[in-house]
């Protein structure tokens, strides 16, 4: 009896995270590659962005008001919730225009004139650009004499550096499933103007993400109930993006979703966002901790990389190849320089506020 107990402890705690992890990285590719193929079908990034944050409000919402009630009625032990100040629900209005209006405009944008591989890697920039956004607001600091100080800043160094060739080399072609071409574009040294306009975005859209996470995390600590932090800056993003949609995209047309493409993208975006993705990092995050997740973010390159090429006909060439692992090991040196020192902090009882703060639903702990 005590071997089977072992045994089915061992499976839900070493191999299930594992399993989730790979779900959610080859999901969360599927889902970019979608949305790719639906804009190559002709549908704009902002009829997408307000379609799926108005459905994910609408599968938020029933959560939200059973935690309230929850938290006011079964939780009378701990106390009623926070009070909701006017700054902090302005907080949370600026936590929509930049982690849901901003963000998502700039990812999208930039896949649409790039592809989803380059959204995978310029990802992978995430840490770096926090750790530089955290250095600006002197909320880090760097030791030369330290081993893990140096570990952040070599890592930074090296997947911007991995960034840049992924965006500007093309390098020639490896594989392609799609139409040859001519063999005189084979050995360009610099991209099409779109591919490097679009990873530019996205870059930029990596850089509004990282002063995203430095700001949650200092909303969570002033405002711990992070269900209704997630609820209330969603739904102040989409209302921000409802009230620019008409003018990013004016025709009425464009705003008709038919059967086909792009509902696909926006359906299965919305689920998977937000009912699956987030319920299943928390779990792993509680199982595995934050540096167990974040290892498979490189592996999304390889997965985008199989995708664009299966399913959208794109091309993989020599300085993606380079650039992806390039920004793979910068990232690596990244994650392995917090864990150092992660491990060199004395244990107290405050909560790790190192660890990265994830917009999930999950319920607290009464």
């Amino acid at each position: 009896m005590n071997m089977r107990s072992d045994e089915a402890w061992t499976w839900t705690n070493e191999v299930m995270p594992l399993v989730a992890m790979l779900m959610i990285t080859c999901l969360d590719m599927s889902v970019l590659t979608i949305v790719k193929a639906a804009m190559n079908d002709g549908m704009s990034s902002i009829v997408y962005i307000v379609y799926h944050d108005a459905l994910g409000v609408l599968l938020l919402l029933p959560t939200f008001i059973i935690g309230f009630f929850r938290l006011k009625f079964a939780c009378r032990n701990v106390g009623p919730p926070p009070p909701l100040t006017f700054r902090l629900v302005f907080r949370f209005f600026i936590l929509g225009l930049l982690g849901l209006f901003l963000y998502q405009l700039l990812t999208y944008q930039g896949i649409g004139y790039s592809s989803p591989t380059m959204a995978s890697a310029i990802s992978n920039l995430s840490p770096a650009n926090t750790f530089l956004i955290a250095l600006a607001f002197r909320m880090e600091k760097i030791d030369i004499t330290s081993s893990s100080s140096l570990a952040k800043l070599l890592g930074t160094i090296i997947t911007i550096s991995g960034a840049m060739l992924f965006t500007f080399y093309q390098g020639p072609e490896i594989f392609n499933t799609g139409p040859s071409q001519d063999s005189s574009n084979q050995l360009l040294l610099s991209r099409p103007s779109d591919w490097i306009f679009g990873g530019l975005i996205l870059i930029a859209g990596g850089i509004v993400g990282a002063i995203w996470n430095v700001l949650q995390s200092a909303t969570a600590r002033e405002y711990p109930d992070q269900r209704t932090i997630v609820f209330f800056f969603i739904l102040f993003g989409t209302i921000q993006c409802i009230a620019v949609a008409p003018f990013l995209e004016p025709d009425l047309n464009a705003w008709v979703l038919h059967p086909g493409t792009g509902m696909v993208a926006v359906v299965f975006g919305t689920v998977f966002s937000v009912v699956f993705r987030n319920t299943a990092i928390t779990w792993c995050l509680e199982k595995k901790g934050p540096v167990f997740v974040a290892m498979f973010s490189p592996l999304s390159i390889v997965i985008a990389v199989i995708m664009g090429v299966t399913f959208l006909g794109d091309s993989l060439h020599l300085g993606s190849a380079i650039g992806a692992a390039i920004v793979a090991a910068g990232f690596y040196t990244v994650m392995w320089g917090q864990a150092k020192e992660k491990n060199k902090l004395p244990i107290t009882d405050e909560p790790d506020q190192t660890a990265p703060l994830l917009s999930s639903t999950n319920e607290s702990n009464c």
